[in-house]
């Protein structure tokens, strides 16, 4: 009996983690009532839908802060070019005020089961992405978060300063041209890419497999799309629509 339950045991840890796992974009921000992407109500949102991560987005204004926040500009100010005090003033259509990195990790502290998916936004030198990069790198260690927190960039650069900094770090990359092969060749970690570049290429989820890597597609809000790449045994899918896809 001991020797069939055991065998029970590890056939569902099998299957849990061959399944396609769930991440929400930018936190779970269309809930009913629906609030603001990458604001720390959709990240409480996510927690609270008990799935694989949230991924969120990481700019430095001009003064040197790391804010979260998708687009280069808040409001009409560019992030990059704008000093945070005056970003600030500015306050998120859910009323938050917008979120620094360090408020963004605070929130994700308090549920040490959701993945802290961090995508750090490209910049506009090496310089810059790399000072990004590296002051990332530091909060995140400072807060103790490095088991919780893996690394997506569009920036070949930035994903490459990463795994310099920290080579245990899991990192993927979201641009697309590369194919698996050459993700590994790079020493990155995994792929994750709009679900189009799957369809364009449809031996890369297998191929990337084959050679170890993570696999991930974003931004999937259609099921059928969603039951086509977990057919091809894609690892981790990127959603505006967590709640629909996780029992899946």
């Amino acid at each position: 009996m001991k020797n069939f339950i055991l065998g029970i045991a590890v056939l569902s840890t099998i299957i849990m983690k061959a399944q396609t796992q769930i991440i929400a974009h930018r936190g779970y921000f269309q809930s009913q009532p629906p609030t603001t992407e990458n604001s720390l109500k959709s990240l409480e949102n996510a927690q609270n839908l008990k799935i694989y991560g949230s991924e969120f987005d990481v700019r430095m204004t001009k003064d040197g802060v790391l804010v979260v926040n998708h687009d280069e500009h808040h409001a009409k100010m560019e992030i990059s070019e704008t000093d945070f005090k005056e970003l600030k003033k500015v306050k998120l259509s859910n009323g938050e005020d917008l979120p620094t990195l360090k408020d963004y990790l605070k929130q994700g502290k308090k549920d040490k089961s959701l993945k802290l998916i961090v995508e750090i936004k490209p910049d506009k030198t090496k310089e810059k992405e790399d000072e990004l990069t590296a002051k990332a790198i530091k909060m995140i260690k400072e807060m103790k978060l490095e088991s919780q927190s893996e690394f997506i960039s569009f920036s070949l650069n930035i994903c490459k300063e990463i795994k310099k900094l920290e080579p245990t770090f899991k990192v993927q990359y979201l641009k697309g041209e590369l194919s698996p092969q050459q993700i590994k060749d790079e020493g990155l970690d995994g792929i994750d890419y709009h679900y189009s570049i799957f369809q364009k290429n449809p031996t890369w989820i297998a191929d990337a497999k084959a050679l170890g890597l993570i696999t991930n597609a974003w931004t999937v809000n259609d099921v059928s799309v969603y039951d086509e790449l977990k057919k091809q045994g894609i690892g981790f899918i990127t959603t505006n629509i967590p709640d629909q896809l996780k029992n899946k």
